[in-house]
Parts: structure tokens; sequence; C-alpha cells
């Protein structure tokens, strides 16, 4: 038994490397089943990670994928499906997970880089839209097609998150009212859009600042709530964002433990929500602890 089990284990590498030289055969000899495969793991990838309970595993785990999404585009730079898939991923990763600013700003960039280069590959009209000025950018944004919302969503998500990375930088925030522009027109077109998320991004950027700097808190509280409407208040991110951004800056503890505490309580196992509900849940109990010193 024990020679019959070495002799195995010595073939072994040997059909793992005929395994291998099989597969990248059969992908180099078939672009178009490489790039079917390609855009169903990325689809599957996507609906794993926002269905995770676990944080952790999905904070380990993810980069690889992400260098994985990398090689996929390496030959395939113009898949737009790709392109938006990768955007979503490195964007997500960046904003949620990764604390050292250097590299959240690279992270931020290649997901910002990624959604740009979708949009240009959907209308050549687009390409190099950042370098537009505001006349220009906006003419573009008001011919917004419904059939091009993802694209044109996942590309303001990312600008937002390189924004939000390199928020030091009095440039890159200058660039924060065309990616809300392009965020109010995804809204005027599909108001529901994601189950409301469109809404969750203007709730925040509505109140960034107090009314005396020109911030908009009660606009900030009617797309807030617009979420909770079309998510049947079963996106939890959203409370906390209502609490934290909202009912923090216009200083009302009511408001603000009601819904925290509701987040507290929920069963955060709501499809394509779980990871950011499990996430918001975190939250929720750390701006609790610290509301009566806040207030």
């Amino acid at each position: 038994m024990q020679i019959h089990s070495y002799s195995t284990t010595r073939q072994r590498p040997k059909i793992l490397l005929s395994f291998i030289f099989l597969i990248l055969l059969l992908l180099s000899s078939c672009s178009s089943i490489v790039s079917s495969t390609a855009n169903k793991l990325a689809n599957n990838l996507a609906y794993t990670i926002l269905n995770s309970d676990d944080p952790k595993t999905v904070k380990d785990g993810a980069p690889a994928y992400l260098l994985l999404m990398d090689s996929f585009l390496v030959d395939d730079k113009d898949n737009t499906d790709l392109l938006l898939s990768g955007a979503t991923l490195y964007s997500a990763y960046a904003s949620i997970f990764v604390e050292q600013p250097e590299r959240a700003i690279r992270m931020s960039y290649r997901a910002l880089n990624y959604s740009e280069q979708a949009l240009c590959s959907i209308h050549s009209d687009l390409c190099k839209i950042r370098e537009k000025d505001f006349s220009q950018f906006s003419q573009l944004v008001s011919q917004m097609q419904a059939q091009d919302l993802n694209a044109w969503y996942t590309f303001a998500s990312s600008w937002i998150t390189w924004i939000k990375a390199n928020s030091d930088s009095m440039a890159a925030v200058a660039e924060l009212p065309q990616a809300t522009l392009i965020m109010e027109q995804v809204a005027k077109l599909d108001d529901a859009w994601k189950n409301g998320e469109v809404h969750l991004y203007l709730g925040v950027l509505n109140s960034l600042l107090p009314p005396a700097l020109g911030g908009k808190p009660e606009q900030a509280r009617k797309h807030f709530e617009q979420v909770l409407h079309y998510s049947q208040g079963k996106n939890l991110m959203a409370k906390v964002l209502f609490a934290e951004k909202y009912a923090r800056l216009v200083f009302d503890q009511k408001l603000h433990d009601r819904l925290l505490n509701e987040v507290i309580n929920a069963d955060p196992y709501v499809e394509n929500l779980t990871l950011m509900n499990v996430l918001a849940q975190t939250q929720a109990k750390e701006l609790l602890a610290s509301s009566s010193d806040y207030f």
C-alpha cells in the first residue's frame, strides 16, 4: 500500500501539468468561450460575495479574484461586462476593506479606469469623458440612455469612491459635482435603480455639508427614505448612513438611535444584501455606543 501511494503521489505533478496544459490549450483556442466563462465567473463571484455573511473571508479571499479579473481583461480589454464587474469589485473592496490610504487610492483608481473604459466601449463619444469641460460633460449626461444605466451608475459610484480615497486633494474633490450629476440623471431615468441604491449615494452626497455651508440635509433625508422604501427597509446600510450622515448632522438623537436599534435587531440575511447588512450591524453597534457622547 505504501509503494502504491508513493507511486501515485509522484505521478500527480505530471497529471496536474497535463491538465493545466489542456485547459490553457482549450482557452487559447476559443476566445468566445473564454469571454463567456469569464463573464459567468464574474457574475457568480459578485453574487457569492454579496451573499456572504463572513466579511473576513471576503476580505482575505477577494484580492485573488481581483487579480483573476485583471488577467481576463488582458486579452479582452473591450469586454464591457468584465470591465464593469472589475470596476464594481475593485471599488467595493477599496471602499470597505482597505485601510491604507495609498492602497485605497490605487485600487479605487483601477475601478475608475475600468468603468471609464466600459463607457468608452459603449459609445465612442464617452471616451475620456472626465477630460470634458462641464458644459460638454453635462450634455453627454443628459443624453444617457436607459440601456446604459449600469455602465453610468458603475462609473459614477467608482468615481465617488476614488474621490473619497483622494479626499485630501482639492482637485479630486472638485470632480464631485460631475459624479453627482450622473447619479441624479440615473435616478431621473429609473428612480428605483438597484432597489433604490442610487438614492443612497445621493443621500450621502447631500449630507456632506451642513446647511450653512451649502448642504441639503432635508433633500438627503428624502433620498435615504427612498432607499428604505424601494428595499422595503431591508437595506440596513441605508439605515446606518441615514443615522450617521443625516441624524447626526441635524442632531436628531431620537431618529439616530431608533434607526441603529432597528439595524441591530434586524435579520441580515437578504439576497444580494447579506454582506453589507452584516457590516452595517457592526457599524450600528459602534455608532450607538457613541451616541450619548455625540449628542
